[in-house]
């Protein structure tokens, strides 16, 4: 007779999770700054976050002086708290990046959390563990957008749902009360996830709920989950800032947040993908364990048809864990599965979009794995899953800082924005043309507005545009009036400062040193022109 495992103590999981969360904390705030913002979906929110710590616009921050922002700004909101309680005034890479590491960490901390009480102190290890071997977990808590911060208040939602469960329909009492208040967390919950993303973040955990009550033939407990009170709070919660761009008459917020982002996505305005996208993203985004977790959950879902023949025997035998957690496991599983439907059902798609299913994931995992252990009566299964999260923890150490590094080393902005802030004064108009890519990682490192211009490059008002080499050797012939004053030349970013007028001859002839600078000639590349009163390109060194 192969002898029972001896559970592990509550000590011993404690200090194993406190060394799994010490380790999560390593990975995605190890060298967070050492890369530049390159990506425009990164740029874009660290520019509004930057309008909100830098310039005060808590509410209604624009990039370029005429984007509104298309995201409830719960993460920038959270980003301009951190700041002002640390003392900064200034965003960089990353204290912007810093959100999604903390958002990240607190999500795993919680996973591990509900995982030891559903599944033991056993459980909640491997939970962790699973997370911090997530490749999409980790890099996604080093990324400055605003999936980590969905993730985690979904997480949260469903946690709170697992926490106010019921075991019975007809409790009463002490009980009832104390379950009436927990709906108050799963509501607040709730509404902070729209608030991170927009009405997505009710909807998915939302419908999970529901799907899970008719599944589960709870239908009589679903009257006490829309308790008035709880849907009150959470709809003023999740409302509040659309409720305000429309007092405020921010109508272009509201068509852009609603409209664009998340009827135009669902229903293929933005653009529209294959039906198969979410193949690879769902079986690889984080292999081995993104393929586990289709395996858990049909587990999860198989039907138990009790038979005299044994346990089991017209059935799959569940893990000997209690009814909430196995019901919690069916949640789970059915999470993953409304998420994954949805998202395919809609025209435009995005991998990140499947992150929210992580902490829900982790669960899965720990429980399938006890799953496998208890029917092959192996440690050898638990000491392998140790392992392969081991490995994938040492991968994850070095492989996402170094490909975040390679990835911007030659689409970097930062040293074309340096350049041209030595030569273009603060209170200098500036402007951009020509640019058929995302500006925000532009005019983050610029940290000003430089509104596109839309007319002839010929027609550009005095000031300082800034022009694409390829755009500037296609136009210079209708542009006569313009002068280059920079060429920057930096890996692909190739630009060229263009002023006009006598804005910056005002600006410098108190100085007489930046008076000879302008006198030297600047050659421009691909061209072989030069022009007098223009300065050479400055090349920091590699």
């Amino acid at each position: 007779m192969t002898p029972q495992a001896v559970p592990m103590s509550r000590r011993t999981a404690a200090v194993l999770c406190a060394g799994i969360a010490i380790v999560i904390a390593t990975l995605v705030f190890h060298r967070l700054g050492a890369s530049d913002i390159c990506s425009g979906d990164e740029a874009v929110e660290a520019v509004f976050v930057q309008r909100m710590v830098e310039h005060d616009e808590m509410l209604f921050p624009v990039e370029n002086g005429r984007q509104p922002m298309y995201k409830p700004p719960l993460f920038h909101w959270t980003a301009a708290a951190i700041d002002k309680i640390a003392g900064i005034d200034k965003v960089t890479a990353r204290n912007v990046r810093a959100i999604s590491g903390i958002y990240a960490l607190a999500g795993a901390i919680a996973t591990m959390a509900v995982a030891g009480v559903l599944l033991g102190g056993e459980g909640a290890v491997f939970a962790g563990l699973a997370l911090a071997g997530s490749y999409q977990y980790i890099s996604q808590g080093r990324f400055a957008r605003v999936d980590m911060t969905l993730c985690f208040f979904e997480a949260m939602a469903l946690f709170a749902f697992v926490w106010w469960m019921p075991a019975r329909a007809d409790a009463s009492g002490q009980e009832a009360l104390t379950r009436r208040m927990r709906l108050y967390a799963l509501a607040v919950a709730m509404g902070l996830a729209v608030l991170a993303k927009g009405p997505v973040g009710a909807l998915l955990p939302g419908a999970a709920m529901l799907a899970f009550m008719v599944y589960d033939r709870r239908l009589r407990q679903i009257p006490a989950l829309l308790e008035p009170g709880p849907l009150l709070i959470g709809a003023t919660i999740a409302s509040s800032w659309y409720a305000a761009c429309y007092l405020g008459g921010k109508f272009g917020f509201l068509d852009r947040q609603i409209g664009k982002e998340n009827v135009g996505r669902f229903f293929g305005t933005l653009g529209t993908m294959s039906p198969l996208y979410y193949v690879k993203p769902i079986l690889l985004n984080s292999a081995p364990f993104s393929l586990l977790v289709p395996l858990a959950a049909a587990i999860a879902l198989w039907p138990v048809r009790p038979n005299a023949a044994g346990p089991g025997a017209g059935g799959i035998e569940p893990p000997p864990i209690g009814d909430r957690a196995r019901a919690s496991i069916r949640l789970f599983a059915i999470f993953w599965i409304v998420t994954v439907v949805f998202f395919n059902l809609a025209a435009y798609k995005r991998r990140n979009y499947l992150l929210p299913l992580w902490p829900a994931n982790a669960i899965l995992i720990a429980w399938l794995v006890a799953w496998i252990a208890a029917r092959f009566r192996g440690r050898a299964v638990k000491w392998a899953y140790a392992a392969i999260c081991a490995g994938l923890i040492v991968f994850n150490f070095f492989y996402i800082p170094r490909k975040e590094a390679r990835d911007c080393a030659d689409t970097t902005y930062r040293p074309a924005a340096e350049e041209i802030l030595q030569v273009a004064g603060k209170n200098e108009p500036l402007y951009t043309y020509g640019f058929d890519e995302e500006l925000a990682p532009l005019l983050f490192y610029l940290d000003r507005n430089a509104p596109a211009l839309k007319d002839k490059l010929g027609n550009a008002p005095p000031g300082f545009v800034i022009v694409p080499l390829k755009v500037w050797k296609a136009h210079q012939s209708e542009a006569l009036d313009l002068t280059p004053v920079l060429t920057s030349d930096h890996g692909r970013r190739r630009l060229v400062l263009l002023r006009r007028g006598k804005t910056y001859a005002r600006a410098r002839a108190a100085n007489p040193a930046d008076s000879a600078r302008m006198n030297r000639p600047v050659i421009l590349e691909d061209t072989g022109s030069t022009r007098p009163g223009d300065r050479s390109p400055s090349r920091p060194p590699a």
